[in-house]
């Protein structure tokens, strides 16, 4: 979801052409095909017509991240190097991925991601992922510098010796969850749930399980309070998440789901919460405060080419860029 708010200058245009001068990488179809599905409102209002708009409404448009992000026409290229190399080893580069950018094409086309960025910038041009993230997450993302280094760093997670932790902001306090113990001992609350992943892309989260839903638990604990930073006065939540499962927008959806939403999700958070919010140098939030931060590697066998990382953590801070008070 992508909100904007209607300037003068877009004063009695119709919703579809406002929404394209918003974001010219729509496309009308799909706009169209929203109104049809009721997925655009106009101050919190679903509507099914290409109606005018006003100076100071807020239209909601519902649509897939990717539809936002590029064209698929023209797929956005860029010179900018989006990444950084945290460190290497025999056969891996552990990468920090910025926001905004992709870690592959997947179904969106899109040209200039974090693996075409690895090959064409680095010598290792039969770079694959190991795993993903979000476009819109940023953090650390381990990258194989072969096709053999990919099938020994795949055999890792099967054998649940890569730990993944995040770091987030989210609204309110969460309380949530049984105790439960980290890989290192680190003490946390564990919340389950179900996941339903839908056609478009989108989930959504069950307390009791459903045909097709997959289990998922997350761990966390609150690191940092910051006290009536929320639109209402709620308290905003510095979390650190132990990934138990990690399935599509776990993270986001899940917490949301608790009433603890991802600052900034444009698709899983609240557009009133979203908006409240500003970068420190006073703009609207154009990320989710969501970032990968950790990964831990356990006791790794001998055959494993990856033996070089046996028993290492890399870690980042997170890049929060939102004003709390």
């Amino acid at each position: 979801m992508r909100d904007f708010t209607v300037t003068k200058a877009q004063d009695g245009l119709h919703v579809v052409k406002a929404s394209l001068e918003a974001f010219p990488q729509l496309k009308s179809a799909d706009l169209f095909h929203a109104l049809k599905r009721r997925d655009i409102r106009i101050d919190g209002k679903k509507i099914n017509k290409d109606m005018a708009v006003k100076t100071g409404n807020v239209v909601e448009i519902w649509l897939p991240d990717e539809l936002f992000e590029v064209s698929k026409k023209a797929p956005a290229k860029t010179s900018e190097k989006m990444y950084e190399i945290v460190a290497e080893t025999k056969g891996l580069l552990i990468v920090n991925k910025f926001q905004g950018i992709a870690v592959h094409s997947g179904k969106s086309d899109i040209e200039d991601t974090l693996i075409d960025q690895i090959r064409n910038n680095t010598k290792f041009k039969e770079a694959e992922l190991c795993h993903r993230i979000d476009m819109n997450t940023g953090g650390l993302v381990l990258i194989a510098k072969n096709k053999a280094a990919l099938a020994d760093c795949v055999a890792l997670f099967k054998s649940d010796l890569v730990t993944k932790r995040y770091r987030a902001l989210v609204l309110g306090e969460p309380d949530e969850g049984e105790p439960a113990v980290g890989v290192d001992g680190t003490i946390y609350k564990e919340v389950t749930g179900y996941l339903e992943k839908t056609k478009t892309g989108k989930v959504y989260i069950h307390d009791t399980k459903q045909l097709g839903d997959l289990d998922i638990a997350t761990k966390y604990r609150i690191l940092k309070v910051f006290n009536g930073a929320g639109p209402d006065g709620e308290n905003v939540s510095d979390l650190e998440l132990e990934l138990v499962t990690g399935r599509t927008h776990q993270i986001r959806a899940q917490f949301a789901h608790l009433g603890h939403p991802v600052i900034g999700d444009g698709n899983y958070g609240r557009n009133k919460v979203n908006m409240h919010f500003e970068t420190a140098d006073g703009k609207k939030v154009r990320y989710q405060q969501l970032f990968s931060c950790q990964i831990m590697f356990g006791r790794i066998p001998s055959g494993n080419m990856h033996v070089d990382v046996s028993g290492k953590t890399y870690k980042i801070k997170p890049d929060y860029n939102v004003r709390l008070g």
